[in-house]
């Protein structure tokens, strides 16, 4: 519950609604409590009396009241919609705004389906709470105390009945509720697996229909489903004995007042008009009790929802901006000074690293897989904080400086390469909404992907399927290159960017950067070393040391992994293009 009234906050804006409601629900219940009464007035002065002008008169009373309350309800549940969406409006943006405060090793420890499932089904579990509440919460008490005592006052001599039933109702209720509420949350947990499963297979479609694995897929989907079906099938099979119960508690004490009454309707004691009141508001009392159960498991899950959503919001961002905030003209010069990173508590990936890259140099970094290339190039742009050590730009530690300000100039094209839907052009322009054709056109040629846009159905304004589906591995890396290239970058970092690109079109793609302003650093992360035969510095990484660093002839003369390296790729006596 602390949770539910910490989310309480986003249904200020619309308190007007709040309290509306209510008094709108209450002027219905009211005008339906006064049904009975008038059916019996009916009963025992029109019909009895054979008195029609009495039967129309009370008729008409009836159908007006029975009009009121219904505007009442219906704009009740007016009330109720515009605040319950408002409320999942602003849920869901604060939400989305706190994931994207998130840093990487947040990221690193959150499932993506279970933010997905957070996002949307937990937030419709509270949306929809809030409708019971703002109908129900007032509906359910003022119909089972006003059915009370109105039946009380109807036939005194027939309380004992609501007193005996009602307890028995109130004990299933308790027991109903206590077994459906942790069900209900298991059910959202199996959902989080069931959103995880999908969006990896989706994600990795192509994989799974080159290795044959659908059958695999549909297996570990399968299990997920089937978890899933059976947790909500309990939980329903739970719930569902409430309104057979509550329907036989009702019909139980139907039968009870015509036994009880019928006998006194032939001593002249009762009317029938006063029995068909009394049943009346018997079961509506009854009834009431019935929205109280279904008010209160749609409460139980809506309070394990806002559990998981107020996680969220109590996650901290791992990395925040300064309070003070350094100034900075970027030149393009970083240094890194004994760094050492680690994810999560594990072993370092990075250990003791220090290196310089001067303003407009071309830094190399090579090493085999797991040697904590892309974990060094991440601190750059402060994807992640070093564990101890510093990494400076121009002299300023990162974590002096704004996170957007950094990122601002620091272009980075990743190894996943990542394109959104919208065209070619909104892509290139991501990090630069405002930037200009000719500027778009010009990172575009830069990058050599120009020539196969201008090919492809409709140019710069071609769609990008969903993550780039329509585009070869080659163009969507090129497309991303454009991407860093546009928000002239102080520093840019390719890590392993032209993998899937050919060395023809790398070597122009090399050409090319070579003409960006001379304080332009470039950091580039390859595994083919005809890639940085002409860098101006290389290191060479291995167990996440800088083991080597120095020119191609300076490394191929000093350092034995840098040769083993160059022997098994290009053979000796390959000299560098100048």
């Amino acid at each position: 519950m602390k949770s539910a009234l910490k989310l309480a906050r986003y249904l200020k804006p619309y308190r007007w609604y709040i309290l509306l409601a209510p008094l709108l629900m209450t002027l219905e219940v009211i005008l339906n409590l006064l049904q009975p009464r008038l059916v019996q007035r009916i009963v025992d002065v029109g019909i009895a009396h054979l008195d029609l002008q009495e039967v129309i008169r009370t008729g008409l009373i009836m159908i007006g009241t029975s009009i009121l309350g219904a505007v009442g309800g219906m704009t009740n549940g007016i009330c109720a919609e515009m605040a319950s969406q408002g409320f999942g409006v602003d849920v869901r943006g604060s939400l989305f705004r706190r994931v994207q405060s998130f840093s990487f090793a947040n990221l690193d420890a959150m499932e993506t389906g279970q933010l997905v499932t957070r996002l949307t089904n937990d937030v419709t579990q509270v949306q929809e709470a809030i409708v019971m509440v703002l109908r129900m919460m007032v509906r359910a008490p003022l119909l089972l105390v006003g059915s009370l005592v109105m039946g009380i006052l109807t036939s005194p001599r027939l309380a004992f009945l609501p007193l005996i039933l009602m307890p028995v109702e109130l004990a299933a209720l308790a027991w109903i509720v206590g077994r459906a509420t942790p069900m209900y949350t298991r059910v959202q947990e199996r959902l989080d697996r069931l959103n995880e499963t999908t969006q990896e297979n989706l994600a990795g479609v192509r994989v799974v229909k080159a290795f044959v694995r659908a059958a695999h897929e549909e297996a570990r989907f399968a299990k997920a489903n089937d978890s899933l079906t059976d947790g909500t099938i309990r939980a329903g099979r739970t719930v569902a004995v409430t309104q057979p119960f509550m329907m036989m508690t009702m019909n139980l004490g139907v039968i009870g007042v015509l036994w009880f009454s019928g006998i006194r309707v032939t001593r002249g004691e009762m009317t029938v008009g006063q029995i068909i009141s009394f049943v009346n508001y018997l079961t509506t009392a009854l009834f009431s009790l019935m929205m109280v159960s279904q008010l209160v498991i749609q409460i139980a899950r809506a309070t394990a929802s806002s559990r998981r959503i107020q996680e969220v919001f109590d996650t901290e961002p791992g990395m925040r901006d300064p309070a003070e905030p350094r100034d900075w003209r970027p030149a393009g010069r970083v240094v890194f000074e004994d760094v050492t990173f680690t994810y999560d508590q594990s072993d370092p990936v990075l250990k003791g690293a220090s290196f310089t890259a001067e303003p407009g140099q071309t830094v190399a970094i090579l090493g085999s897989t797991g040697a904590g290339k892309s974990s060094l190039v991440n601190l750059i742009p402060r994807f992640y904080d070093a564990t101890s050590g510093r990494v400076l730009v121009d002299g300023i530690d990162v974590r002096s400086l704004r996170q957007e300000d950094l990122r601002g100039r620091v272009g980075v094209a990743l190894q996943e390469t990542v394109l959104f839907s919208g065209t070619v052009r909104d892509n290139i322009r991501y990090g630069r909404p405002d930037a200009l054709d000719d500027e778009v056109i010009a990172a575009a040629r830069a990058a050599q992907a120009h020539d196969f846009i201008l090919a492809l159905s409709e140019g710069y304004d071609t769609m990008v399927g969903q993550r780039g589906a329509n585009l070869s591995g080659g163009q969507k890396q090129r497309i991303a290159i454009a991407r860093a290239l546009l928000i002239h970058p102080a520093v840019l970092i390719l890590d392993d960017s032209t993998s899937a690109i050919d060395v023809e079109t790398e070597t122009r793609i090399q050409e090319a950067l070579d003409e960006l302003p001379r304080n332009t650093t470039r950091i580039v992360i390859a595994q083919r070393i005809s890639t940085v035969l002409n860098a101006d510095k290389i290191l060479v990484l291995d167990d996440g040391r800088i083991v080597a660093e120095g020119t191609h002839r300076e490394l191929l003369a000093s350092s034995p992994i840098y040769r083993d390296i160059y022997d098994s790729q290009l053979g000796s006596g390959v000299a560098p293009r100048e």
